[in-house]
Order: structure tokens, then sequence, then C-alpha cells
């Protein structure tokens, strides 16, 4: 089969134990994403199949129809909302996914966190620049740590929250609620009590309609100006350009995300800000997560190959 992988930044998939599962297939890789759809037809145009990284590239309507040659889009990781689903039937093209790890989303997350209440990254620089000692930063213990969100993730960084001694505090829909307080933990008694008695409130939602913008600029405006604002799940759950604002107001005092409304990125008013941490979108990127995802991705490939595939997304959504 000829195979298209798009959108590997590190050049590290053919470097994946994984990627022997393609021995005897023709695999080009591109380790950059690009937007026009002219570009994407050239990339894809003699696909047979795409092993898409993530959300990097959306595949739309338009650009399914220039495509005549693709049979199967095989998803990293378990969802594929950036895939037009109704277009992938009317083409026959099969969506095929696999599953997902929140482990390495979950480690990343309280990395920024002890990055951003230690001032870690700024003593860095600090340091490099030849300057000693130039910030005080905060400590967890006894300090109130928000989830918003109580699945698989929002569950782990819970854990590690309580491993540091924090008083953890959730939020979230009526399911996500019963079942922290199933669990012991307290549960918030509104959405504007949570952000407001949270010193570190990270989100841990996935993006729908019901969730787009369900962090308010008021949301914001009601944190404490001590507080830290994490983000590792997506950018759009914050109303748009509320976190600017709130940064610049001071409330709160700052904020460590791993996610942007358009990616990559390489301008951002938010990265002129000093109160403001970020990373490239690294929740997933580790080696074990990528061995999971396109081991799974790549089986989906040979299974499709064989006549065998799983269950198809197209069909379902």
């Amino acid at each position: 089969m000829n195979i298209v992988i798009p959108d590997d930044y590190q050049d590290c998939v053919r470097d994946l134990d994984a990627f022997a599962k393609l021995a005897g297939h023709q695999v080009t890789i591109y380790n950059d994403t690009v937007t026009d759809e002219d570009a994407l037809v050239e990339r894809f145009k003699e696909a047979d199949a795409l092993v898409l990284i993530r959300e990097r590239t959306p595949i739309t309507a338009s650009l399914l129809a220039r495509l005549p040659k693709l049979k199967l889009i095989s998803q990293t990781g378990g969802g594929a909302a950036h895939v037009d689903m109704a277009a992938c039937r009317a083409h026959g093209v099969m969506v095929l996914a696999g599953t997902g790890s929140p482990y390495a989303a979950a480690e990343l997350t309280w990395g920024l966190v002890l990055s951003a209440m230690r001032r870690i990254p700024d003593e860095v620089a600090n340091l490099k620049a030849g300057r000693w000692q130039r910030t005080l930063g905060m400590g967890l213990k006894g300090r109130t740590l928000g989830v918003f969100g109580y699945g698989k993730i929002g569950q782990l960084v819970a854990r590690y929250g309580q491993a540091f001694e924090m008083n953890v505090l959730v939020w979230g829909r009526e399911g996500t609620r019963q079942r922290a307080a199933e669990a012991g933990l307290e549960v918030a008694t509104s959405q504007e009590a949570f952000f407001e008695r949270s010193d570190v409130l990270s989100l841990h939602l996935r993006l729908n309609p019901e969730t787009r913008g369900i962090v308010t600029a008021a949301n914001l405006a009601s944190m404490k100006p001590t507080a830290v604002l994490v983000n590792t799940s997506r950018a759009p759950l914050i109303e748009a350009g509320a976190l600017e604002a709130a940064l610049k107001a001071g409330r709160p005092g700052m904020a460590a995300v791993d996610v942007f409304d358009e990616e990559p990125v390489i301008e951002h008013p938010l990265l002129a800000l000093p109160n403001f941490l970020a990373t490239p979108h690294l929740g997933y990127v580790e080696k074990d997560s990528y061995e999971l995802y396109f081991g799974d991705a790549f089986e989906n490939v040979l299974a499709f190959e064989a006549g065998t595939p799983g269950r198809n997304l197209a069909e379902e959504g």
C-alpha cells in the first residue's frame, strides 16, 4: 500500500519499533504541517492510506473530494473529530482509530504545575544569564488543586495532587461530580466557587459544542491573583480572548498551557506575556505513547489490507 504520514515534527516515526510493522509498504513521511488544500492534495494524491498524528491535519470534505485513491484513514489515538465522517462515508473512505494513554498528558500537566508554581523556567533563564535567585515561587502542600473534569487524565492529576498533600477540589458534569464524590474527593458547590477557591486549576475536558468556551472571562476574573491556570486539554475550552485579557489584568496570576487555538504556533500574543508559560502541545508526545499510538495505527493498516478491519468510525458519525 502507498501510505502517507504527515506532521511528524520530530522526524521520529521511522525510528519507532512499531514502524517495522509497515515493512514492505511504500511509506512517505512529512515533517511539517501545511494548511493549503492544494499542497495537501499534492502530498496525499497517491495515498491509499493516511496515518494521521492526532488532530494536526484536518481532513475536510473538499480535500477528500480531490483524493480519489484514498481508501483508509488510520488515526493515532482514539479520537477523530478533525475528520469529516460524512464525507468519508460518501467517498468510501474507512476511518479506523486506536487507543490512547492518559499518563503522558497527566505527567506533562504536573510538570507544568511545578514549573509554574516554582518559577522553574524563569530561574533556568536567570541562571544562564548570570542572575542568581530572582523569584520567589510557591509550594503545593496545603494548597487547593482544582480539577475540571474527572476522566482518566483528571483522575491521575488528582492523585498527583494528593501525593503532594494538596486539597483536591473537583468540578464538571453531574457524572463527573458523582465519580469524584464516590472517590472521596471534595466537589465544588458551583463553577463560580470552583474558580474562586483553586490555587492551581487544571482543565481536563473534551472539546465539544457543550464545552467550547465553558471557561468564561468572569470565571478567570474570579481567580486569585496568586493562582495558576493549567490547560493541557484544548484551547477553545476557554472563551476566545479571555485568557490574554485575564493575564493582563492579573487574575489568575499565571497560566501554563500546552494547547493553542491554531497549531503549530509561530507567533502568538500570549507568548509575549511574562506570566504565561507554554509548551508546544507535548501532552502525548513521548516515546511510550508514540509506540502505543503508532503500533495501533499500523496494525489497523495491516488489518484493512487483510480484509479484517475493526470498527469503522465513518459509519458511526
